[in-house]
């Protein structure tokens, strides 16, 4: 049994967030709403200043297939900005999402009138470009096969992040030993044309890592498989991106994944020496759907969530939430149940 069944959604701390979901749901079609909900978050203290802070968090899904988006704001304090991040700067540097085919996905991009990068070629030879949102926070749009629905062109969810990092090897330990994704796709040095003109000439190590999903969990189907991208950069001394600040302040504020057995999860990363930082215990409650979240910090601190669904609204119109705790956590919900779900799209 894999440890993850996916990419259950990225943390994006924000100023206005009914217009970043309005700018989502444009982007990349992130229109369907799992729950709207404002409450205070004690258990996250450790990484707020050690006071409690209440906000506003919203999940949107892209049915297509790929992760959500949890739009997160504060509403009892301003949130902080930091200064712009560059490529390698240690954090999530960009939230990868999904497309049949990056050529087209960039052409639409353009006709929404959003601002995008110049197609670049990664170096297994797929193109992907890049795009930023209202607040200057990045996305690269990649080639991924595992779709939920079947068209001839498409775009989804989050499938992944570019992740800056201090020491490559650390890292993917970190992410094979304490997470099981196995797969190291490429781990290449040099200089490379889809990072952005500003970064051309400079010297970086990539290593790519792939989890292919077994489509064993509930969600899994939808959610897909993930490609997390490290990058470690070799001309300059990175930054972190969120020194000084809270979880929470604008930017990527974490890369959470969905997990079928949170017990079983933790006594792994504990075995490999990742300590959990924040560990709700038992379901936690997010009025339209409810479950177990935890914490552990990646080697140079980059927040990674880990979620065990146990309440989600099937269909919020006819008040129907499907209760996890007693379906069981280990086989893929069936599909007509899981598409009930974009009935509960948001319409522009």
């Amino acid at each position: 049994m894999a440890f993850i069944s996916g990419i259950q959604q990225v943390g994006i701390g924000c100023v206005n967030s009914p217009e970043t979901f309005k700018w989502l749901r444009k982007a990349f079609g992130v229109n369907v709403q799992i729950f709207d909900d404002e409450a205070p978050a004690p258990l996250m203290t450790p990484y707020t200043g050690g006071e409690v802070h209440k906000r506003r968090a919203i999940l949107a899904m892209n049915m297509n297939g790929g992760g959500g988006a949890e739009i997160w704001q504060f509403t009892s304090r301003t949130p902080s900005k930091g200064p712009a991040i560059q490529i390698g700067d240690l954090g999530i540097n960009a939230v990868k999402f999904k497309s049949t085919d990056p050529k087209l996905a960039l052409e639409d991009s353009k006709t929404k009138g959003i601002a995008v990068s110049n197609l670049g070629v990664d170096p297994k030879g797929e193109a992907n470009y890049l795009l930023s949102d209202l607040a200057g926070n990045k996305y690269q749009v990649v080639k991924d096969s595992s779709w939920f629905k079947n068209a001839n062109f498409m775009q989804g969810g989050a499938c992944g992040a570019l992740i800056g990092v201090s020491n490559i090897d650390n890292s993917i330990a970190f992410y094979q030993n304490g997470l099981g994704i196995n797969s190291v796709i490429y781990d290449v040095s040099g200089t490379f044309d889809d990072l952005g003109e500003e970064n051309k000439g400079r010297q970086f190590r990539r290593a790519l890592l792939k989890f292919s999903n077994p489509f064993t969990a509930p969600f899994s189907k939808l959610l897909g498989d993930v490609q997390i991208e490290l990058i470690q950069s070799l001309d300059r001394v990175p930054t972190k991106t969120f020194e000084n600040r809270f979880w929470g302040d604008l930017g990527f504020i974490h890369l959470c994944f969905d997990v079928p057995d949170m017990n079983r999860l933790k006594i792994n990363l504990e075995k490999f020496k990742y300590k959990l930082t924040v560990d709700s215990g038992d379901t936690f409650d997010m009025g339209e759907s409810g479950g177990r979240f935890a914490y552990v910090e990646d080697p140079d601190g980059t927040l990674i969530e880990m979620v065990e669904t146990h309440k989600v609204p099937i269909l919020k119109k006819l008040n129907w939430y499907l209760n996890l705790k007693k379906r069981g956590q280990h086989k893929p919900l069936p599909n007509w149940m899981v598409s009930l779900m974009g009935l509960n799209k948001v319409k522009d």
